[in-house]
C-alpha cells in the first residue's frame, strides 16, 4: 500500500503532467523532481545492491517527453563512429563519438528537438500524405520523396536506399518514437554505442563505491593527459587481457550483476557488448541491457534484453541451444540487409571454432554484493 503522502505525491504529480500537457507546453518528466522521485526509484523494485545500481544508470538513458501533442519515452539511440560512412565521400563523428553520457546527450536532444528543422519534419510526418523521408547522415539533411513509384517500391520491399542515405517509408498520420529516433540519430547525429553503454553502466557502478573508473583506469585505457576515459573505452578493452579483466565461465551459476557479455564477430574480434543486469535463479531469468540498433523499431537504441533458463540447471553455459534468448535482432531501418542472426543466443554462440561470446568482470569493482538475490517484490 502506497502512504498517505506518496498518494498525494502521485495527485499532485498527475494533475502537474496534464495541466502541462493541455496547456501544450513541451514538458519534460525528469527522475529527481519531488513529486516523481518515488515512481522513479529503482531501489523499490531492485534494492540498494549492484542491480539497482545498474537499473538506476540505464533509466539514465531514458526521458520522456511531449512532442506533437503527444506522450512520448525516448530512448537514447545507438550511434557508432565508421558504421555508416563507407560509400559516403565524407566521414562523420556522434556528439562524444558514441561514449557521450546521458546527461550531455540528453542536452543535446533537446537542443535538436527545440531546433525549427525538427518542427518541420513534425510537420511533414502528420500531414496526412504518405511519403518516402530520405535521410543524408553526412549531410544531417533530409528530403521527402511523395513519387508514387518510390512509396510502391517501398512497400514491394525494393529499398534502394544507402548506408549513409536511409529512407524510411512514412504514413503521415504523425510523429512516432520511432520517427524521432530517425532524426535523432540521422540529422542530431546523438546517440551511444555498446561500449560505450556499458562503460556508462560500469562508471556508475564505481561511483556509488566511491571510485572514479576513469581515473583508475586511464593508464590500462592508454588515455592521454587531459583525455576522456570514456572515449577509449571500447570493447577490444573488455577483451582485453589487461590484468583488469577477469575472465569469468560462462555458465549461469557463475554470472553476477555487471558482469560483461561480449559478443564475437567473423574476424574473431569482440564486435558487442552488453552488461548483466540481474539473474533470478528462482525463476530462470537473467536480464541483460544492451545499446544496439540492430533490434525491432522500439528497441532500438538503449534497451533490456532477457535470457531463460531451467532454475534446476545452473550449470548450462550460455552457448546451450536450450537457452531462450528473447531479443530479436532486425535490420536498423526496413528494408536494409537483415542480421545474419535471429537472435541474440544465435550471434552469441556464433563463430565457435574462434571461441564464440565470451563473459568477463571488472577487477576494480566490487560485484560481490547480493549476488543474484531477486527481490521479493519484483
Amino acid at each position: 500500500m502506497l502512504s498517505s503522502k506518496r498518494m498525494r505525491h502521485r495527485r499532485y504529480g498527475v494533475f502537474f503532467f496534464l495541466l502541462c500537457f493541455l496547456a501544450g507546453k513541451p514538458v519534460v518528466l525528469v527522475r529527481g523532481t519531488d513529486h516523481l522521485e518515488a515512481f522513479a526509484d529503482p531501489r523499490q523494485i531492485w534494492g540498494d545492491g549492484l542491480e539497482g545500481m545498474i537499473e538506476e544508470a540505464y533509466r539514465q538513458c531514458f526521458k520522456t517527453y511531449i512532442i506533437g501533442g503527444r506522450i512520448m519515452n525516448l530512448r537514447i539511440p545507438f550511434a557508432e563512429n565508421h558504421e555508416r560512412d563507407k560509400l559516403s565521400d565524407q566521414d562523420w563523428e556522434f556528439l562524444g563519438g558514441g561514449k557521450g553520457n546521458p546527461a550531455s546527450l540528453w542536452e543535446a536532444v533537446g537542443q535538436v528537438l527545440d531546433t525549427e528543422d525538427f518542427k518541420q519534419y513534425t510537420h511533414v510526418l502528420g500531414d496526412g500524405r504518405e511519403k518516402v523521408i530520405i535521410f543524408d547522415i553526412s549531410e544531417r539533411t533530409w528530403t521527402v520523396s511523395l513519387d508514387l513509384f518510390d512509396i510502391a517500391r517501398m512497400k514491394a520491399g525494393a529499398y534502394h536506399g544507402l548506408p549513409h542515405k536511409p529512407y524510411v517509408l512514412v504514413s503521415g498520420r504523425g510523429l512516432e518514437p520511432a520517427d524521432v529516433y530517425n532524426y535523432l540519430y540521422c540529422v542530431g547525429w546523438t546517440g551511444m554505442d555498446c561500449s560505450g553503454f556499458v562503460w556508462h553502466i560500469l562508471s556508475s557502478i564505481a561511483r556509488r563505491q566511491g571510485l572514479d573508473l576513469g581515473r583508475s583506469l586511464s593508464r590500462a585505457l592508454g588515455v592521454p593527459r587531459g583525455g576522456d576515459p570514456s572515449y577509449y573505452a571500447g570493447t577490444w578493452f573488455y577483451n582485453s587481457s589487461d590484468s583488469q579483466i577477469i575472465s569469468v565461465p560462462d555458465k549461469i551459476g557463475q554470472l553476477r550483476p555487471g558482469d560483461i557479455l561480449l559478443f564475437r564477430g567473423a574476424d574473431g574480434d569482440m564486435v558487442h557488448s552488453a552488461i548483466i543486469q540481474s539473474v533470478d535463479f528462482h525463476r530462470g531469468i537473467i536480464r541483460y541491457l544492451q545499446s544496439t540498433d540492430e533490434a525491432p523499431l522500439e528497441d532500438r537504441g538503449v534497451h533490456e534484453s532477457f535470457v531463460y533458463f531451467d532454475p534446476s540447471r545452473p550449470e548450462m553455459s550460455l552457448k546451450d541451444p536450450d537457452l531462450r534468448w528473447t531479443q530479436s535482432r532486425r535490420p536498423p531501418f526496413p528494408g536494409e540487409r537483415a542480421s545474419p542472426f535471429s537472435d541474440d543466443g544465435e550471434r552469441y554462440r556464433a563463430y565457435r571454432e574462434l571461441g564464440g561470446g565470451r563473459v568477463v568482470r571488472l577487477r576494480a569493482l566490487n560485484l560481490s554484493g547480493r549476488k543474484n538475490q531477486p527481490s521479493g517484490n519484483r
